[in-house]
C-alpha cells in the first residue's frame, strides 16, 4: 500500500484534501499531515511517504522549499505542488526540482485521485524495473563469478590462443593485455577453523582485499579452498615490480593486523606474454608449496629457491642428508590441506631441503618410501577408510631416485584424492541441508545466499561454487526454479489471482511475478493457466482398458 502524506497552511483546505478521497479503499495510507513545511519535513523523514501533496505558499518553509529538501533526501519520493497562484515562474522552479505534478486550487477529489492514481503507477513502475534490475545484478554476478574462475584456467593452464583469451577478457571486462606479467598465489584462514565456514574476520578480509588492489594493474580472482590468485600487469619489468611490491605490502599489512589469521603466498616469475603465464604460475605453484616446509604468515619468492633439482646426479651420500628437515608431520600436514596438483611441488621442495642427492642412499630411498607408505596408511585411517588402505601400494625395491620418487608422489596423491572423496561426500550432506532450507523457506522473499549459508556455517562464495558443482545450476537459478514450479502447481490446481500465488512462491510484487514468469515460462501466468493441455495420445493397440 502506498503512503500519502499532505501539507497544507488552510486547515479547512487539508480537512478537505483529506477526506474528499477514500484512501484506504484505493489502495493508499494518509500517512500524515502538517500546516507548513517546516513542521512536515521531520514527520516525512520518519514516516518515508511515497507522494507528498505540498500547497506552495505556507508560512515558516513553502512548498517550493520542503520539495528541494525532500528531493535532496529521498529523491524516489513523487511531489505534487498544489497553489492558486498560475505564475509560470513557480511551474518553472518545480519542474527544475523534480517536482511531479503542478496543480492548480481549487481541486476536487475525483481530479486529485486521478493525478495521485497516475503518480502510483509511475512508481510501481519504477519499483519493478529496480526489482528486476537488483535480481539481474544478483543472478549476473553469481555467473561472472564462475566465469572469472574459468577464465583464471584457461590463463594458467595455455589451452587457449592469445585471440581467445582476449576475446574472453573482453565479455568480462577485464583489461588483460600488458608487456609483462607475474602470478602471485595466496591463502589465508583463520587457525582451528574449517575451510569455507564462516568467520567474521575472514568476512572482513574478502571485503577489504579488493581495496588492496588496483584494477588496472592488477586482476584478482578466487581459487575456493586453493585460496586467491593475483595477476600482477604492467608495460615494463620495473614498473611490475614495484607495484607488486607495494600491493604486496598492503595485503601483508592487512592479514599480520589479525593475530588468530595464518596466510602463505608463493609468487611467480615474471614473463613478458600473456601466454607465457602458466610458467608463471608454476613457479608460483612452487614457492606456494612451501607453506608445508616453512614457516607460515609470509609471502616466498620462487626466486628465492634453489635453482638445482634434486634429481641431478651427484654422488650419493648419507652424510649429506640434513636428519632436521626429515619431519613426517610435513607430509601428514599436506595430506591434510594440500591439494592434488601441488604434490609434484611438494615432494621437490620436501627433497631439496633434506639433500641434493638425498634419493640416491638406497638405504634413505628404502625408509623414506616406506615411511610415505605409513604416513598415508596412517592418514587414510584418520579419514576413516580403512578399507582403502590395502589398495595403496607397498613399496619394493627401488633402484633409482626418479622411480622412488614416483611412487611417493603417486602414494600421496591417491591419499588425497580419498581425502578430497570424503570432502565431497561431507559437500553432498550440505548441499542436501541447503536445499531442505530452500524448500522450507522460499515462501520468504528475503530468502538469500548470503542468508543460506549462514544458516549452514559456509561462506557465500564457497557455498555457491560447491552447490553448482553438486547440483549443476547456480544457487539463485536453483531457487527461481523451484518458486516458477510451486506457482505452476498452484496455476493448475487452485483457483488462486496470480497476485496471491506471488505472495505464496516469495515475491511480495506480483508485478515482478509476472514478469519473470514469462521470461522463464514462455507465458505470463494468466496464458498458462489458460492453456489448452494437449490431448493425450492413446495407447498402442487402441480401445478402453476393462
Amino acid at each position: 500500500m502506498l503512503k500519502v502524506f499532505l501539507v497544507e497552511d488552510e486547515f479547512v483546505i487539508r480537512q478537505g484534501i483529506k477526506n474528499s478521497v477514500d484512501w484506504a479503499s484505493h489502495g493508499y495510507e494518509f500517512c500524515g499531515e502538517a500546516s507548513d513545511g517546516e513542521l512536515a519535513f521531520p514527520m516525512i523523514q520518519r514516516e518515508r511517504p511515497d507522494i507528498v501533496i505540498t500547497d506552495i505558499k505556507m508560512p515558516f518553509m513553502d512548498g517550493l522549499a520542503l520539495s528541494s529538501l525532500i528531493k535532496k533526501e529521498f529523491p524516489w519520493m513523487e511531489v505534487i505542488i498544489l497553489t492558486g497562484y498560475e505564475e509560470f515562474a513557480y511551474a518553472k522552479e518545480g519542474i527544475r526540482l523534480g517536482v511531479s505534478r503542478y496543480l492548480l486550487k481549487p481541486i476536487n477529489g475525483e481530479e486529485l485521485l486521478r493525478e495521485v492514481d497516475g503518480l502510483a503507477e509511475k512508481i510501481r513502475e519504477k519499483r519493478l524495473q529496480n526489482s528486476i534490475q537488483e535480481k539481474y545484478k544478483e543472478e549476473m554476478e553469481e555467473r561472472q563469478l564462475f566465469e572469472r574462475k574459468e577464465f583464471f584456467r584457461y590463463l594458467m593452464s595455455g589451452e587457449l590462443t592469445l585471440s581467445q583469451l582476449l576475446d574472453k577478457a573482453d565479455q568480462l571486462s577485464l583489461r588483460i593485455s600488458a608487456l609483462w606479467y607475474n602470478v602471485v598465489l595466496l591463502r589465508y584462514d583463520v587457525l582451528d577453523h574449517v575451510a569455507g565456514e564462516y568467520s567474521a574476520d575472514l568476512v572482513v578480509i574478502e571485503e577489504k582485499l579488493p581495496e588492496m588492489i588496483r584494477e588496472d594493474r592488477c586482476l584478482l580472482f578466487d581459487r575456493n579452498l586453493e585460496g586467491k590468485a593475483l595477476v600482477f600487469k604492467a608495460d615494463s619489468e620495473e614498473e611490475l615490480e614495484k607495484e607488486q611490491k607495494e600491493t604486496l605490502e598492503k595485503i601483508l599489512s592487512l592479514l599480520r593486523s589479525y593475530e588468530n589469521v595464518r596466510f602463505f603466498g608463493g609468487i611467480g616469475r615474471p614473463v613478458n606474454r600473456l601466454r607465457e603465464l602458466p610458467q608463471s604460475f608454476r613457479e608460483a605453484g612452487r614457492a606456494f608449496a612451501h607453506r608445508f616446509l616453512t614457516d607460515p604468515n609470509r609471502i616466498l619468492d620462487s626466486r628465492e629457491l634453489s635453482e638445482k633439482s634434486f634429481l641431478q646426479k651427484e654422488d650419493a651420500a648419507l652424510s649429506t642428508i640434513d636428519p632436521g628437515h626429515l619431519d613426517r608431520n610435513k607430509i601428514m600436514e599436506f595430506l591434510r590441506t594440500g591439494d592434488e596438483e601441488e604434490t609434484d611441488f611438494f615432494m621437490e621442495e620436501f627433497f631439496r631441503e633434506l639433500g641434493s642427492n638425498a634419493l640416491e642412499s638406497t638405504l634413505f630411498r628404502q625408509y623414506i618410501t616406506l615411511d610415505t607408505y605409513f604416513s598415508a596408511a596412517r592418514f587414510l585411517e584418520e579419514l576413516g577408510n580403512t578399507s582403502e588402505e590395502s589398495r595403496l601400494s607397498a613399496p619394493g625395491t627401488f633402484h633409482d631416485e626418479a622411480e622412488a620418487f614416483s611412487y611417493m608422489v603417486k602414494t600421496i596423491k591417491y591419499a588425497i584424492s580419498q581425502r578430497e572423496k570424503a570432502a565431497n561426500s561431507r559437500y553432498r550432506d550440505v548441499v542436501l541441508q541447503v536445499m531442505t532450507y530452500i524448500g522450507e523457506n522460499y515462501a520468504k522473499e528475503e530468502l538469500s545466499l548470503n542468508q543460506v549459508a549462514s544458516h549452514v556455517n559456509f561462506s557465500p562464495n564457497h557455498l555457491s561454487t560447491i552447490f553448482s558443482q553438486e547440483t549443476g545450476i547456480p544457487f539463485i537459478r536453483y531457487v527461481t526454479d523451484l518458486r516458477m514450479n510451486k506457482a505452476k502447481e498452484l496455476l493448475r490446481c487452485t483457483g488462486k489471482k496470480a497476485s496471491a500465488i506471488s505472495q505464496e512462491v516469495g515475491y511480495r510484487d506480483p508485478h515482478y511475478f509476472s514478469y519473470l514468469f514469462k521470461k522463464t515460462q514462455g507465458l505470463t501466468p494468466t496464458q498458462y493457466r489458460n492453456r489448452e493441455e494437449p490431448a493425450a495420445s492413446a495407447p498402442e493397440g487402441g480401445g478402453d482398458e476393462g
